[in-house]
């Protein structure tokens, strides 16, 4: 994580920033109160992640220390304590992030949310869609401030052809009027593929008016925007929109995952266990079933707590993650106990995976709360392909049994 460099000669602001940035976020807040030592730490090897300007210091008066910090292509957040039009309209004639006016502790909040938010639009990628260059451009400029991965297209079916490429694309700004395809009909042909819930599309158009934005909406459109447009409502739609996706992907996402060790839950694996058997069977490929139990995890509990049971869990869970590709199925079952379903292996392949497991786990040196840790695990594994995903989760926790009953740290499997 790059460093956080603040530029505020209030001494006692600067600290109240750095205390409350440093306990809320990963990085390392240096503050200096001067242009002078600003310049000299940029002319240096820190690697700065975003600045903090103040507006105005006692060594550089209207904003010097912004235009040179974004002339080393330093991302900046502005502080003024000025909220007048002129100010705003000369702050927003730069290239910033954002610009705060320093009120109150509500303000460093703000802060805080926006640099979580700057730090995860590194990995978020937006599509822009606008026949003309310039416009086109501009918009890329403006979301590459805040560090989206920017993707272009000239009209609509370039942009259908990036999406195709780049699935993972989270939100889409598209023109209205382009030609072959316009904004409308590309809206719908996205919506044919992606719903609202994993991918936001914004409408714009010089044309705008109240009939429009509302026809872009009933396409399919998350949101719709009037250019020209100012920055400030521009960012704000942007982040809306990107935020609500994300919301509701934690929604989904803990509605199948395990609260305690990230893992995919018991839901989610009957669900898609089920779905993956099913095509396993269509296919002609093999299944595999792995009842994975934890030896003597009282007795952790018991002596260490239940802290320590909870780390070692999650230690556990990271290896089980790691080892496994991402088609196969790593689940917590309940406990100490976890579920893991491979497909389209050979029965060699099978024993040879989870036995390697299993020496694993018994040579790694877990380690929790300061205290080093030895443990093992017994395996329960069905390689016989059933009817149903619960006849082979019961067969593989009859192995199970039998592997814990016959001494522990091995493995019990039954299939060809």
């Amino acid at each position: 994580m790059g460093q956080i460099l603040v530029v505020e000669d209030n001494r006692m602001f600067a600290s109240i920033l750095k205390k409350k940035i440093e306990s809320s976020l990963d990085h390392k807040v240096t503050a200096v109160g001067t242009f002078a030592e600003a310049q000299e730490l940029l002319e240096s090897d820190h690697e700065f992640f975003i600045g903090l300007l103040d507006l105005h210091l006692p060594d550089a008066a209207d904003g010097k220390i912004v235009d040179y910090a974004l002339g080393k292509g330093l991302p900046s957040i502005i502080f003024t304590g000025d909220y007048s039009d002129d100010v705003r309209d000369h702050i927003w004639a730069k290239k910033v992030v954002d610009y705060v006016v320093k009120e109150g502790s509500h303000n460093v909040d703000y802060i805080i949310n926006l640099i979580r938010r700057i730090r995860a639009n590194q990995g978020i990628k937006v599509l822009v869609v606008d026949d003309s260059f310039l416009p086109r451009n501009h918009i890329q400029e403006l979301l590459e401030v805040h560090q989206f991965q920017v993707l272009e297209a000239a009209d609509g079916a370039q942009a259908l052809e990036v999406l195709k490429q780049h699935p993972d694309i989270k939100m889409v700004v598209t023109d209205y009027n382009m030609p072959n395809m316009d904004g409308f009909e590309l809206t719908k042909r996205i919506r044919a593929s992606y719903n609202k819930e994993e991918m936001a599309i914004i409408g714009m158009s010089t044309y705008g008016n109240h009939s429009m934005s509302a026809k872009f909406i009933k396409n399919g459109a998350n949101d719709f925007l009037n250019k020209p447009f100012y920055k400030e409502e521009f960012y704000c739609r942007v982040n809306q929109n990107i935020e609500m996706i994300e919301h509701i992907e934690q929604l989904s996402n803990n509605l199948i995952r395990d609260y305690l060790t990230g893992l995919y839950n018991r839901r989610y694996l009957f669900e898609t266990g089920s779905k993956l058997l099913s095509h396993c069977e269509r296919s002609d490929m093999t299944a595999a079933i792995a009842m994975i139990d934890l030896d003597h995890f009282k007795a952790i509990n018991d002596e260490y707590g239940h802290y320590v049971g909870d780390e070692v869990l999650r230690q556990l869970s990271g290896m089980l993650q790691r080892r496994f590709r991402a088609s196969d199925i790593v689940s917590r079952f309940g406990g100490e106990e976890f579920c893991v379903m491979v497909s389209n292996l050979t029965p060699a392949e099978c024993k040879e995976l989870f036995e390697s497991l299993r020496q694993q786990v018994a040579e790694t040196n877990f380690i929790a709360d300061g205290n080093f840790l030895e443990l093992t695990v017994s395996i329960g594994v069905c390689m016989t392909t059933h009817d149903t995903l619960d006849a082979m989760i019961r067969k593989a926790d009859e192995n199970l049994y039998q592997a814990k009953e016959t001494g522990r740290n091995k493995i019990v499997s039954t299939g060809p």
